[in-house]
C-alpha cells in the first residue's frame, strides 16, 4: 500500500507494514511512535528506522528528524494507529460479525461457549485470554484484549479463512489504552463487575467508566446484551444508540433462566426467550455459568439464528479447559480447576461447592494472589475461603519480585477461624493437598486455571498446569493403593 493511500498529502512510497514496537525488523513499514505506561516510541524512532521504518507517524515536536524517513505528525497517535489499520488490512471487523465481551468474570467462558454454538452453522474465531483460535488454526497471545493492529490482522486472516463470526474478549484495561479504536463491533455483551484490575484504574468508578466507554461507543446498528440482575447491568448500556437486549435469572429479561435446579454434575432450567419457553439440560455447572450461558445463548439469537437449532448442543456443552474443569481419573473425590482470581469469582466457586459438598465432608482449597498487582483483594481472598473452606493451602500464583510468603501472609489476615498452610512451591502445595482428602472432599485449585506459566522475578517460567499437576499426582496415589 502506498502511504498517500493512508496520508493524502504523503510521497507515493510503498508501506508493507505497521509497526510499534522499534525493536522488531520490519521491512519497509510505517512506525507509529506510541506513549505507553513505561516507554515512549518518541525515543526509539532512530532504532526503528535501522530496523527498516520508512515513516514515522508522531505527535510530539521534540524528535530527531534528520533520518532518511517521512514524517507524519498527528494530534492522536493511538487513534490515528486505529483508522491506518483499518485501511491497511481493509477493515476486517465490517467483513465479519464482531462480538465483543466485556465484565469482570465470564468473558472466556461467554466466547467459548458462544464460539462453539455458531461453530455447528459457520465457522467462529476467537480473540482472547486463551490466544488466537479459528480454522483449527491457534496462536498464543500475551494480553487478553490485543493491540489493533494485531486485532485488524487477525480478523483479516479470518476473513480469508471465511470466518462469519469472532468472538472477542474486551478487558477494561483494552478499552482504556485504545486497543479496540476503530474496530466495528455488531454486538457488545456485558456480563459483570466486581472488584479487579483498581491497580490500573484506581477506583470502581473509573473502571465501571473503561467498560461503559464500550458500550457508549455502539452505534444504531448494534446490540447491546447486559445482564440485567448485575448492579451495574442497567447503568451501564443507560446512553448506548444501540438496540438493548438483557439476559438474567432474578428479574424479568429477554432471555430468563427460570426454574433453575443446579446439581453436581450440571443443571436445567427453563428459558424464556422471543415469546417462547424452552426445557434446558447442560452440562454446566454452577449459577454463574448459567449467567455464562444465557449471554452465550443471547449472542448466538441475536445474530438472526434459530435457538431449537442449538438445544440438543447444550446437554453437552465442550469443557473449558481452566474453567471450572473437573479433574477425573477415578479417584473418591472431587478436584475443580478453576481461574478464578478475583473476590467475586472465588466466592462464586466457593458457593457452588458448598451447595453439592456432601454433609461430613471437607471442601479444601490452594490458591494465591498476583505479586504486584491489586493487593487490596488479598485479605478479602482471606475472608472468602475462611468463610467457606475447611482447610486452606496458600501459594504462589504469579509472585513477580514479591515474597510469596508476604503475599500469603496479607491473605492470612483475612483469615481467623480455618486453617492455612503456607506451601510456596504450587506443585507441592497442590500435592499435599491431595494427599489429605478423604472420600467426597472437594479440592479446589483456583488462580491459574490452564495457564502453563509462572511470573517469577526473573519473567515467565513454564508450569505443567493446575490440572496435570493434580491428575499426575491422583495417578500416582491411587497406583500405589493398587499396590
Amino acid at each position: 500500500m502506498k502511504l498517500n493511500e493512508i496520508f493524502k498529502k504523503a510521497p507515493e512510497i510503498e508501506i508493507e507494514s505497521i509497526s510499534f514496537d522499534s525493536r522488531k525488523k520490519m521491512k519497509n513499514s510505517l512506525f507509529f511512535c506510541i506513549k505507553g505506561i513505561k516507554n515512549d516510541g518518541h525515543k526509539h524512532i532512530k532504532e526503528a528506522v535501522s530496523n527498516g521504518a520508512v515513516a514515522i507517524c508522531f505527535s510530539d515536536d521534540d524528535i530527531d528528524k534528520s533520518l532518511k524517513a517521512v514524517y507524519i505528525k498527528v494530534n492522536d497517535v493511538v487513534k490515528t494507529l486505529g483508522r491506518v489499520s483499518n485501511i491497511f488490512y481493509n477493515y476486517p471487523s465490517f467483513n465479519l460479525n464482531l462480538v465483543g465481551i466485556t465484565g469482570t468474570n465470564g468473558k472466556t467462558s461467554v466466547s467459548i461457549i458462544a464460539k462453539e454454538l455458531l461453530d455447528k452453522d459457520y465457522k467462529a474465531g476467537y480473540i482472547g485470554t486463551l490466544g488466537i483460535i479459528y480454522d483449527e488454526i491457534y496462536f498464543s497471545q500475551h494480553y487478553t484484549t490485543p493491540d489493533i493492529n494485531s486485532s485488524n490482522y487477525y480478523l483479516s486472516k479470518m476473513n480469508e479463512k471465511s470466518c462469519k463470526y469472532c468472538l472477542m474478549e474486551v478487558s477494561s484495561i483494552g478499552i482504556a489504552a485504545k486497543r479496540i479504536e476503530g474496530l466495528n463491533f455488531k454486538i457488545a455483551a456485558y456480563t459483570n463487575l466486581t472488584h479487579d484490575h483498581l491497580d490500573y484504574h484506581g477506583s470502581m468508578k473509573e473502571y465501571f467508566n473503561a467498560k461503559k466507554l464500550f458500550f457508549d461507543s455502539l452505534n444504531y446498528l448494534s446490540i447491546a446484551i447486559t445482564n440485567i440482575d448485575d448492579e451495574y447491568g442497567s447503568e451501564i448500556v443507560k446512553d448506548c444508540k444501540a438496540k438493548i437486549v438483557t439476559y438474567g435469572i432474578e428479574k424479568d429479561a429477554d432471555y430468563q433462566a427460570i426454574d433453575l435446579k443446579i446439581k453436581a454434575n450440571g443443571s436445567e432450567f427453563i428459558l424464556k426467550a422471543k415469546n417462547k419457553s424452552y426445557k434446558i439440560y447442560t452440562n454446566l455447572m454452577a449459577r454463574y455459568n448459567i449467567y455464562n450461558l444465557l449471554c452465550a445463548i443471547a449472542i448466538y439469537a441475536e445474530l438472526g439464528n434459530d435457538i431449537e437449532r442449538i438445544l440438543p448442543k447444550l446437554n453437552n456443552i465442550s469443557q473449558i479447559k481452566g474453567r471450572m474443569q473437573s479433574v477425573e481419573v477415578g479417584q473418591p473425590f472431587k478436584v475443580i480447576v478453576d481461574f478464578a482470581h478475583t473476590p467475586d469469582g472465588l466466592t462464586k466457586v466457593f458457593e457452588f461447592a458448598s451447595s453439592i459438598v456432601e454433609k461430613g465432608s471437607r471442601i479444601v482449597t490452594v490458591f494465591g494472589s498476583a505479586g504486584r498487582r491489586d493487593s487490596l483483594k488479598r485479605k478479602m481472598f482471606g475472608q472468602i475461603a475462611d468463610k467457606y473452606a475447611d482447610l486452606i493451602y496458600l501459594t504462589e500464583d504469579d509472585p513477580r519480585d514479591e515474597s510469596i510468603i508476604d503475599i500469603a501472609k496479607e491473605i492470612e489476615a483475612g483469615i481467623s477461624k480455618k486453617t492455612s498452610i503456607i506451601i510456596e512451591d504450587r506443585k507441592e502445595a497442590i500435592e499435599s493437598a491431595i494427599s489429605i482428602l478423604g472420600k467426597n472432599d472437594i479440592l479446589l485449585i483456583l488462580g491459574k486455571g490452564d495457564e502453563k506459566f509462572l511470573y517469577k522475578e526473573f519473567g515467565k517460567e513454564y508450569y505443567e498446569g493446575d490440572d496435570i499437576v493434580a491428575k499426575n499426582y491422583i495417578k500416582k496415589l491411587l497406583s500405589e493403593v493398587e499396590r
